[in-house]
């Protein structure tokens, strides 16, 4: 692969930075440790300002090109945080903080841009600024939304933001990308079904939730396959159905179900809050049962600007020469578009080659794809805001 011959050079250094982070996984907020280890970094490389706290405990870089004369001002992010998941890979550098491991790369997402930020702040080839962004609780905490309502992208100019993921499956060095929606909109729901508990030898005196909620998850099906349109994305899934009792012979009172919903649009989303509304009350009140439906909102479908995608398309292809310019979509989900609803840019994803699954407790980053990933990092702005 073309890549850049000093970030090369660096790669053992970028996976010692990896391998530190993998050993030492937090989660959400709770990267204390992680943040200032980063922000040490960022002052090393001789940033012109490293700025934490952001987003609570995000921290932020600034490096200044040769010349800042364009104006331009560039974000480039990576997540740090880890997964409340116990890890099985038997690697030397393996989570020593038992039931929390790095099974989503947000290890590797973050030496890479260090690695990208080292090379930048060393060689500063580039008219206008780099923001190098290091963002926490991605994984279910909205850390792009709090740095974003934090003031980020105003507090520091930014006017485009890019972000990259690794994916396992995709060789390593290939990229992955298409313009317009490329990841879900991911939404919650929970329903509290009351109906009238008692002996399960007498079930004609009750009103029996567990049969209630059956009815319910089974017509919750209807709504992908009847209600939405086939050729748009939509996924409804029950997760967890509990009732409020143990017992082999006890009709619970209660049955309390949880689960979320992923839509690549707004309008199907709009659709499917109502039909699910409806189905849920109407199914209880069809069985007198009653109900209590809780509908939360998550992180929004991440879209790709098509002017950007195009851009970074051709960086990946600057530094790997193999891109995939029309992947499909995925439902899986990325705080990553809160950033993309405030200014313009595209989400990638690199190939890690031949690994278990993200989020498998097995998983883990493969540093060979460093060198690609941190030249993506660093092409970004010498192409972007190319020098005088």
């Amino acid at each position: 692969m073309p890549v850049k011959n000093r970030i090369a050079e660096m790669q053992p250094e970028i996976a010692a930075w990896r391998q530190d982070f993998h050993a030492h996984p937090e989660l959400q907020y709770d990267t204390h440790r992680t943040s200032g280890r980063v922000a040490e970094l960022l002052r090393e490389f001789g940033c012109d300002e490293v700025v934490e706290g952001v987003g609570r405990t995000g921290v932020v870089g600034v490096i200044r090109g040769k010349s800042t004369a364009s104006g331009k001002v560039i974000g480039l992010r990576a997540d740090m945080d880890a997964l409340p998941i116990t890890e099985a890979t038997g690697v030397d550098y393996a989570s020593t903080n038992p039931g929390k491991m790095h099974a989503c790369g947000h290890d590797g997402h973050t030496a890479m841009l260090l690695g990208g930020a080292k090379y930048l702040a060393e060689t500063r080839n580039f008219d206008g600024t780099v923001v190098v962004i290091f963002q926490p609780a991605e994984e279910g905490g909205a850390g792009g939304k709090e740095m974003c309502d934090d003031g980020l992208m105003d507090r520091f100019g930014i006017q485009e933001v890019y972000g990259l993921h690794n994916m396992p499956g995709i060789p390593v060095g290939q990229f992955a990308i298409r313009p317009g929606p490329i990841m879900a909109a991911a939404d919650e729901f929970e329903v509290t079904i009351t109906g009238k508990g008692g002996h399960a030898a007498k079930p004609h005196d009750c009103i029996d939730t567990t049969v209630v909620a059956s009815h319910v998850v089974l017509a919750l099906q209807t709504i992908a396959s009847r209600n939405i349109d086939p050729l748009k994305e939509v996924v409804v899934s029950v997760c967890s159905f509990q009732t409020d009792t143990t017992a082999h012979n006890v009709i619970p009172q209660k049955v309390f179900l949880r689960g979320t919903v992923r839509t690549m649009d707004t309008d199907v989303q709009e659709q499917v809050i109502a039909r699910l509304e409806q189905l849920v009350t109407g199914t209880a009140a069809a069985f007198g049962a009653t109900v209590e439906f809780e509908y939360l909102r998550g992180y929004p479908v991440t879209v790709n600007a098509p002017e950007q995608t195009d851009f970074v398309a051709d960086v990946a292809r600057k530094v790997s020469g193999n891109v995939e310019t029309d992947t499909a979509p995925m439902m899986g989900a990325e705080d990553f578009s809160f950033m993309l609803n405030e200014r313009p840019g595209a989400y990638i994803f690199m190939g890690n080659g031949d690994t278990a699954m993200v989020h498998h407790p097995e998983y883990n980053f493969n540093d060979d794809a460093i060198p690609a990933g941190s030249s993506w990092w660093a092409e970004i702005a010498e192409m972007r805001m190319p020098a005088a």
